[in-house]
């Protein structure tokens, strides 16, 4: 594993890459840019680099399909390993296709190699490709766990509940002060596209608020191609803090193996959302931090693209 207690351990020791021909990346990412396994293979690539030992990755489809970006750039001083290289919150990119961009940023010294993909077209969903759903992680149990994922995340740098240690990860949101049918009320007046939200209690098995009765919101998707991930846990957060400003708390432990950064500085890739956030801004005030930064990554992106866009 190149997961360990400490950041020295996410990267392969040198004495590991001796006398071998080459590395082969063989993982599924999910498509959000706080899932670590892309930087992983960034780690690695940069370990091989100047080597001669060259890096293959085997392609596999981006879930959440690969048309639709959501969220800002990461800022200098921001990086993480929930974030090593500038991608958006939801990047629409393969792994492989990360591979190219980020090599190409780098200069890195290295012979990389996509094996591509057969059939994959970025119009398509994971359900779409006919493959079975294989839980890449124990917390990501179903696509729609992925699909809310790139936004509700975000709640990981809260002392809220995002819904770890039950059924529903990242579909839950909540905390024992919560008021679930006003949560409700107050995000349903934001008429954000694609979602609706039902008030609900849950008792998380294991991580924040174990076994205590958090009150909250479930997010039930009714469109996936008008839903955006990322507006909605903006909205969530915005809510939540200007509902009960005394109760809300940003998470201060350390995340990530950083413990000098807030986390959800990490997670939105600069202290620009939590700003905004606490001076009382509302999602459409919000929205605009990243707007320009989205088309500005389609235009970087495209010529590392291995499967093409739609014409038209």
């Amino acid at each position: 594993s190149l997961y360990g207690a400490t950041a020295e351990t996410l990267s392969p020791p040198a004495d590991a890459l001796l006398d071998i021909d080459a590395v082969i990346f063989d993982l599924q990412d999910i498509g959000a840019r706080y899932y670590t396994y892309v930087w992983t293979l960034l780690l690695t690539m940069r370990a091989c680099s100047g080597t001669g030992v060259e890096v293959v990755v085997f392609d596999r489809p981006n879930p959440l399909g690969g048309m639709v970006c959501e969220g800002g750039r990461i800022e200098p001083g921001f990086e993480s390993f929930v974030g090593l290289s500038s991608l958006p919150n939801r990047h629409a990119l393969t792994a492989g296709e990360i591979a190219k961009l980020v090599c190409a940023r780098e200069k890195l010294d290295i012979e990389l190699t996509i094996v591509e993909m057969r059939g994959w077209e970025r119009s398509m969903w994971f359900d779409d490709t006919g493959l079975p759903w294989v839980l890449p992680s124990p917390n990501m149990p179903t696509l729609d766990t992925a699909t809310v994922y790139p936004g509700m995340c975000l709640i990981e740098g809260t002392e809220l509940s995002e819904g770890r240690g039950t059924t529903r990860p990242f579909e839950f949101v909540g905390a024992p002060f919560i008021d679930g049918e006003a949560l409700a009320a107050e995000l349903t007046h934001e008429s954000i596209r694609g979602v609706r939200f039902r008030p609900m209690s849950f008792e998380p098995g294991f991580q924040k608020h174990r076994g205590a009765i958090c009150k909250g919101v479930q997010l039930h998707v009714t469109s996936r191609e008008r839903f955006r991930s990322y507006d909605t846990a903006v909205a969530i957060l915005s809510a939540i803090h200007r509902l009960w400003p005394e109760e809300f708390a940003w998470r201060v432990r350390a995340y990530e193996f950083v413990d000098d950064i807030a986390a959800i500085d990490l997670l939105a890739g600069s202290s620009a959302l939590r700003e905004g956030i606490e001076a009382g801004h509302r999602l459409a005030e919000l929205r605009l931090g990243w707007h320009d930064a989205e088309v500005a990554f389609g235009f970087e992106a495209e010529p590392f693209l291995i499967y093409p866009r739609p014409l038209g």
